[in-house]
This record gives structure tokens, sequence and C-alpha cells, in this order.
């Protein structure tokens, strides 16, 4: 009886020595478990969080994209006849050194009456009244014969686009002021014309230089960067006029 209570109080001592390792591996495996788990979800939460950012960024990035028009879209033609309305910017022409002493002469044949003209209109800084006066009326609308005062600042940039063209010629004028009358006219018969027209200021030319090719005086004109230039190489002209700085 002795040996059977001994051999059963050995018993229960080894099983409470089992249970006590297995309860104490079971409290220590979630601790590991739950650090795991925490850093996993900690890092998850931040790629999570991290990416909304990356998104909205490429979202904005792409609506603004969509939002500013194609450099096509930006270019405006200028009229058939050199009228107000603005033409595609172009990319700057340098701008030459300009001869600002030498005393300043044009001479102009009339393309449509014929007409010839030499006169000096500017010298030792100062604009000629009496040949701008010729001026005025060699420039006449040839149709209605009215004339008007042309801004003396458009026969600077006939002069210096020449010079810059290598030009020392007649220089053939086929439109310069043009009333309003006429300007509607043209405007009824040619869709080209604008109704608008800075001729009718008394501010444009169309003009061309016998002998040199349409592309170096349209090159040059545009080169003072002083108003507008029109270029028209199939009817071999070009046109100035000292309005806003366009090209077309």
């Amino acid at each position: 009886m002795r040996s059977f209570v001994l051999s059963l109080a050995t018993l229960l001592a080894f099983a409470g020595t089992g249970f006590a390792q297995t309860n104490t591996g079971a409290s220590t495996a979630p601790k590991v478990k739950t650090a795991a788990t925490a850093t996993t979800k900690t890092a998850t939460t931040k790629k999570k969080t991290a990416a909304p950012a990356k998104s909205a960024t490429v979202t904005r990035a792409a609506a603004q994209q969509k939002k500013a028009p194609p450099v096509a879209q930006q270019k405006l033609r200028g009229s058939r006849y050199g009228g107000f309305a603005p033409a595609a910017m172009a990319a700057p022409v340098p701008t030459p050194d300009l001869d600002l002493s030498s005393p300043r002469s044009l001479s102009l044949v009339n393309y449509n009456t014929k007409e010839e003209l030499t006169v000096t209109y500017w010298s030792n800084g100062a604009y000629h009244r009496s040949a701008l006066d010729q001026l005025n009326q060699f420039l006449r609308d040839t149709r209605t014969s009215a004339a008007t005062e042309m801004d003396p600042l458009l026969f600077d940039v006939l002069w210096h686009t020449a010079r810059i063209s290598g030009y020392g010629g007649q220089v053939e004028v086929l439109s310069a002021f043009r009333s309003p009358e006429s300007n509607a006219w043209l405007a009824s018969v040619s869709r080209g014309v604008a109704r608008d027209s800075q001729h009718m200021n008394g501010n444009a030319m169309d003009i061309r230089f016998p002998g040199v090719p349409v592309f170096r005086i349209r090159q040059a004109a545009r080169s003072l960067n002083m108003g507008g230039v029109g270029f028209y190489p199939r009817s071999g002209f070009v046109h100035i006029d000292t309005g806003p700085v366009r090209y077309w």
C-alpha cells in the first residue's frame, strides 16, 4: 500500500511539471506572434496611407495636362490683307544692329497707279514735314483718292527692313491707306480682308522688293519687333504695320 501511494505521488509530480511547461510555452508564443502581427499591420497601414497621396498627385498632374491647351490650339491666324487679328507667336528673331544716324530715304512705286516717289523723310534726328505730306498723298487710297496722316514709324519699319535685307532699289507698294468704304468693299468680295484692317489706320503697307525673296523680307521685318508682319509667298508680298507685334 505504501509503495502504491509513493508511485501515485511520483506520477502526479511529473504530470504537474509537464502541465506547467505546457502553459509556459503557450503564454510565451502569443507574445512573439502578437509583436510580429503588430509590425506587419503597421507596415501595411503605412503603405496603404502613402498610396493615396501618390495617386492624388498623379491625378492632379493628369488633370493639369488636360486643362493645358495644346500649342496648336493657341495659334491664331492673321487676316489676308494684314488685319488686326493676332497671329501665332513664332520663335523670336535676333534683333540686328540698327542704323540710327543716317538720313532715311525711300524710293517707291505705286503698283496700281505706277506713280513713283523718292524722298528723304528723316535726317538729323527729325522727320521732315514736307516729305511726310508727299508720302501721305502718294500712299492714298487709289480707289477713292482719300488720304490720311500715315504713321511715320511705318516708314522707319520699311526703311530698316530694306537695309537689313540688303535692298537699295525701288519698293513696290501694293496697298497702303485704305478708306473704310474701300475696305468694306474689299471685305465683301474677299473673305481674307479684315473689316478692322490696320490699313484703315494709316499704319500698314503691303510691299515687294523686286529680286528679293519674300521670306528674306519677312525675316528682316520680323527682326525689328516693331509691329505686325504678314507673309504671302503665293502673292509675292509682305505686309508690315505698326500695330501689335504679331506674325502670320
